[in-house]
């Protein structure tokens, strides 16, 4: 893996400041920073974000989330630090938090409040319910947002409760959601010079990703359950076993694109065969179509298996894991996963920048910083704080 070039990124004339903690808006101040955004993270005095101590193994993924931020510590419950974020906003682009709705205004830092500093500032809210609604008020972890939204539900195989997606994915979602909208907030301001309000809420944006789950239910009756390796009526779309152990996913459920692996099984009547023809009678046949598959595929080994499709034009893949990407050639040729330098892991390495722009690309400056790192260059820098006047707002707990 090679490190990453440092370019100045699509986004390098923005100035952000991220508030909260977490995933939720913090993976919104990542993927801004990521195409280069200068994303100023607030953080409270000698604790900072929970996701500094977080990570299996090693507490490492503060690294990514806190990739291309610079930390200031401030304490946004003391007037004093209410005072100094406001003349933060004056020179800001963005503001993110994913505070429970009703906190900012609390501090006397809702919308309309900072508005009066900044008429032009996006604010971006991500929580587990938006801002309104008779659920706003609520705690609403990601888990939560995926449950309500609907994921959970159809997660896992049929004949078990509801398994959890291993990753914390209703937080992402929303988070992306949030830079979608950012930058839509952004574009309307560039014609318009108003800026507004972006609200995200993690169980909308897990919806929005349920497909045509509830137009099936008001027009057929019809709810998707969970359904294990498959997705029902999709067929051949699946994983299949190998003489030597694995595991392949085939995924050959269009028309053509079926019609080639029963070239490849040297089968080609099957394509034929009026169970499996067109899509629909596949679907309606689909754990028999995926028996005869299975049977082919158990004849060989799955380097064999892999190069046999791919010769005919059929998409299939190991599931991967990171050992797995790591060694990958196409995760290489695409520098998918980078080298990031980092005093307190020296080997580190995350996943690149996403998605790649041709002329204006994006990139891994550095690593998640100390608490505070950068609380002079700012303070000092932008607010023209002496240093006599942060050493006293450090000694009083403010900063």
């Amino acid at each position: 893996m090679s490190e990453v070039p440092e370019t100045p990124g699509p986004l390098s004339d923005l100035r952000v400041l991220e508030l909260g903690a977490l995933i939720a808006g913090p993976f919104c101040g990542q993927l801004l920073g990521d195409l280069g955004a200068e994303v100023i993270k607030v953080e409270p005095p000698n604790v900072g974000d929970p996701m500094r101590t977080w990570g299996q193994g090693l507490p490492v993924w503060w690294s990514v989330i806190g990739r291309n931020k610079k930390s200031v510590s401030l304490n946004l419950r003391e007037p004093e630090g209410q005072a100094l974020l406001k003349r933060l906003v004056a020179d800001a682009d963005v503001l993110i938090e994913n505070f429970r709705p009703g906190t900012m205004e609390k501090w006397g830092l809702g919308y309309a409040d900072l508005a009066a500093v900044n008429a032009k500032l996006i604010m971006v809210r991500v929580s587990g319910f938006g801002q309104t609604g008779p659920y706003a008020q609520r705690a609403g972890y990601g888990s939560i947002g995926v449950a309500m939204g609907g994921i959970r539900y159809l997660a896992g195989d049929p004949d078990r409760p509801p398994s959890r997606v291993g990753l914390s994915i209703g937080d992402s979602l929303a988070a992306t959601f949030a830079c979608v909208g950012t930058l839509a907030a952004l574009h309307h301001r560039e014609r318009t010079g108003q800026g507004q309000v972006v609200d995200s809420a993690i169980y909308e944006a897990v919806l929005a990703m349920m497909e045509s789950t509830i137009p099936e239910y008001t027009e057929a009756g019809v709810i998707r359950e969970r359904s294990g390796s498959i997705l029902p009526k999709i067929a051949p779309s699946n994983v299949y076993p190998t003489s030597d152990g694995e595991m392949i996913l085939i995924g050959a459920n269009q028309d053509s694109v079926f019609s080639r692996l029963c070239d490849a099984m040297g089968n080609p009547e099957l394509a034929r065969d009026p169970r499996y023809r067109d899509h629909a009678a596949r679907g309606e046949h689909q754990q028999a179509l995926d028996d005869l598959i299975a049977a082919w595929t158990t004849t060989l080994e799955a380097d064999a298996l892999l190069a046999r499709l791919e010769d005919f034009g059929v998409p299939a893949g190991r599931i991967f894991r990171a050992p797995e990407m790591l060694a990958d050639p196409q995760f290489q040729a695409r520098e998918s996963i980078v080298d990031v330098p980092d005093p307190r892991f020296p080997n580190l390495k995350m996943q690149n920048v996403v998605p790649r722009l041709s002329a204006t690309a994006g990139s891994i400056r550095w690593p998640g910083p100390e608490l505070g790192a950068h609380n002079s260059e700012v303070y000092s820098g932008l607010l023209r704080l002496s240093q006599t006047e942060l050493a006293d707002l450090q000694r009083r707990g403010i900063i």
